[in-house]
């Protein structure tokens, strides 16, 4: 997530190390790829391909972290934004299958760089799938059986009383708990990959917005101040993105998200809230999340704006909806509070695939981007290093442009969003 206007400072930005920021762009440079955005997806398609040994550079518009990547929620979690069914229809039963299992490797390989390269981003083990309404937990449970029986991927079901038995909270029915998910501090573990891309040689620039793409037979990424030429490019800049190429900027919208994060409550009464330490995720379309920190604060996500505008009170707003959840903590203060933007592509299923044969990108995370773009970056260094079998299959999936155009597509998804919010409150 990222604001427009500038990112508000966050809790991993006060917690993680202070780093040298990478130099401009200035004057022409030449490599093999070039990659514009320096979240998870430019980066772990910068490190893929500097592993095989091709000279790559990343250019990034803000500082690395600035965007989505560097301030999300933090849940590294299976599976994709959509629905498993959806990618049935869209794919068919074997292709979807397949589509899940790779999301089951992004998971891995997550933790495989944090082996590979030193990376310490504080990950915890342990997430949960919490239902509000009846009609949740019977979503729930199908979803259960379904995850179990066709794609191998057996998940606990809790009871109210065993959750209750680590969760400080009587707001919900049940759980469905995931010992392989978990979360970490993104921004350690972007900061990570970018000191193992650099090391491997990938030449990182930032505060350096690139301002058009020349598409040729060499391609040309331009900023105010330089310009790369590259035989391979991948457009990785997401929701922040507009004016580069314009067939994408119509498949996916921004829709801003918030966070806070709490004054340290202390090791004790942090535990007596969240006593096995795992993530927890309600599934109302604008969905709540919380965990702890590993300085033992609360840190609760959700209040999502289709319209991209803050709440009058953003703080009390956030205050308010943790009070649902632990009425115990009245009192609780905020350290911290930001927002910032997420793409959602219509179909909330992942967008990735080729502009022309030499330009790729990747979009369309819609709020589940830790697993699934760390993979897409390694799908597309696949494809620019002649292995495209798993791109040519997100490929395939259907993005519809949204609908309205430029001027009323905000507002129809404010209206519909609100039919989904209304639907979750009253039934």
């Amino acid at each position: 997530m990222s604001d427009r206007k500038g990112p508000t400072p966050t809790w991993y930005q006060a917690s993680a190390p202070q780093r040298t920021a990478a130099p401009p762009l200035y004057g022409r440079r030449q490599v093999d790829v070039c990659i514009l955005g320096g979240g998870f997806t430019g980066l772990s398609c910068a490190l893929s391909l500097a592993e095989a040994g091709l000279r790559v550079a990343v250019i990034e518009a803000e500082q690395i972290g600035a965007g989505a990547s560097g301030r999300n929620g933090g849940q590294l979690i299976f599976g994709y934004s959509c629905e498993q069914h959806k990618l049935v229809d869209l794919l068919g039963k074997a292709d979807a299958r397949r589509v899940f299992q790779w999301s089951l490797e992004g998971v891995q390989l997550v933790h495989q760089r944090c082996a590979d390269y030193a990376i310490d981003c504080h990950w915890r083990p342990g997430h949960a799938h919490v239902p509000i309404r009846p009609r949740q937990v019977d979503e729930l449970k199908r979803w259960q059986d379904s995850l179990h029986h066709d794609y191998d991927y057996p998940l606990e079901w809790w009871s109210a009383e065993r959750l209750q038995s680590v969760l400080a909270s009587r707001r919900y029915r049940g759980a469905l708990f995931d010992p392989r998910s978990g979360h970490l501090h993104p921004l350690r573990l972007l900061q990570g990959m970018t000191e193992a891309a650099i090391k491997l040689g990938v030449e990182v620039y930032e505060c350096s917005r690139v301002t058009r793409v020349e598409r040729a037979p060499r391609l040309r990424f331009h900023t105010i101040a330089g310009e790369i030429e590259a035989e391979f490019g991948v457009l990785a800049g997401n929701a922040l993105v507009r004016g580069i190429a314009a067939e994408l900027d119509a498949r996916i919208m921004p829709v801003a998200s918030y966070i806070a994060v709490s004054e340290p409550l202390g090791e004790g009464p942090a535990r007596r809230l969240i006593g096995n330490d795992m993530a927890v995720a309600d599934i109302n379309w604008a969905v709540d999340y919380f965990r702890l920190t590993h300085d033992h604060r609360l840190f609760f996500g959700g209040r999502a704006s289709y319209s991209t505008l803050p709440p009058p009170s953003l703080r009390g707003t956030m205050q308010a909806r943790v009070r649902k959840v632990f009425p115990q903590l009245q009192d609780l203060r905020f350290d911290h509070v930001w927002g910032g933007l997420i793409d959602i592509s219509l179909n909330r299923a992942p967008h990735w695939g080729r502009l022309q044969p030499n330009l790729y990108f990747a979009q369309g995370f819609s709020g589940h981007g830790l697993n699934t773009a760390n993979l897409a970056g390694k799908v597309i260094a696949e494809a620019i290093r002649g292995q495209a079998d798993r791109l040519d299959v997100f490929e395939r999936i259907r993005h519809l442009p949204f609908p309205g155009g430029r001027l009323l597509r905000t507002p129809l998804l404010v209206a519909a969003m609100s039919w989904y919010k209304l639907r979750d409150a009253l039934w």
